[in-house]
């Protein structure tokens, strides 16, 4: 069940988003660190755009989420996604620190969690990302896990994404992920795929070969009053993927570069993927766009068949 804004709520929706919702049109949520914290201007407002442009080629509208000046934006119009493209000292908000920014009034820039929230509350049902955030290596001692996972347990949107990020503890993260009670489903593949890499060598618990399945699956959830989100790993495009065994040889040598510089929390991830886009020569970067792109596409094609 959608849960209702605050008329309070400093909330903007965009006028696509706004004309969509009047209409019953499909939509698709957009997180927007990956604009802020993913990769340098221009590249971010072009992989943006193109993102938006690609649901929109599949019947859905796309609704970018963001805080600008405090403010909970559904939906950005050209001139705010190149505003937020550019800007500088940008929260990266998640569950924790997403009312935060709203109240001192910054710029935020949502996670996989933040999104999900706004999302629900918008009563949008598809959120595209490109890789969960999850269970990190050696949690047993950091207790590092991502706020991604319990969010996934508690707030009912489809999360479209390429897998959880391969720098991550990936059978941990399935074993989180099922003790919450969140169906796990790969699309079209029997084995779970690990981000740049599509396959992980693990089982995936779940696999449907079609969006209208997928979105049958989650209106017999709704019909059965089971509450929290579905997780559909897309795994990237063959052509363009990173083989899993050459990835771990970046991964391994890019956490044992964050260990030496002593990196912990929040800075982990940005570290990790900013070191394998140098140990890669930027093919790791190609890699994202191009599984982002794919998960967008899948993301419109599953909001069309629940509109449907």
């Amino acid at each position: 069940m959608t849960k209702p804004i605050s008329p309070l709520l400093p909330i903007a929706y965009s006028k696509e988003v706004t004309s969509a919702k009047q209409r019953g049109a499909p939509i698709v949520a957009l997180e927007s660190t990956i604009i802020t914290h993913g990769m340098p201007y221009p590249g971010n407002i072009e992989m943006a755009r193109s993102v938006e442009a690609l649901i929109r080629e599949q019947g859905a509208v796309p609704a970018t989420i963001a805080v600008i000046h405090g403010t909970l934006h559904i939906g950005l119009e050209s001139d705010q996604l190149e505003q937020l493209a550019q800007a500088k000292d940008v929260l990266k908000v998640s569950r924790a620190d997403l009312a935060f920014a709203i109240a001192e009034r910054r710029h935020g820039a949502t996670t996989v969690a933040a999104t999900m929230i706004a999302a629900e509350r918008a009563g949008i049902k598809v959120f595209a990302t490109g890789g969960i955030g999850g269970v990190h290596r050696g949690a047993e001692e950091s207790f590092d896990i991502s706020a991604d996972l319990e969010e996934l347990g508690r707030t009912g949107v489809i999360v479209v994404c390429a897998g959880a990020k391969a720098i991550l503890d990936i059978p941990k993260t399935l074993e989180v992920l099922e003790t919450a009670g969140v169906p796990v489903v790969t699309y079209e593949s029997e084995e779970f795929p690990a981000f740049w890499s599509r396959a992980s060598g693990l089982r995936s618990p779940l696999t449907l070969n079609s969006p209208a399945a997928i979105a049958n699956f989650q209106t017999v959830r709704e019909q059965l009053g089971i509450d929290g989100g579905m997780l559909v790993a897309n795994p990237v495009p063959e052509a363009d993927e990173i083989p899993r065994e050459e990835m771990e040889i970046y991964i391994e040598r890019a956490l044992d570069s964050a260990e030496r510089d002593e990196i912990s929390g929040k800075e982990v991830t940005p570290y990790l993927l900013s070191t394998i886009f140098d140990l890669t020569d930027g093919q790791s970067l190609r890699t994202n766009i191009a599984l982002v792109e794919n998960n967008a596409r899948l993301a419109a094609e599953i909001a069309v068949a629940l509109a449907g």
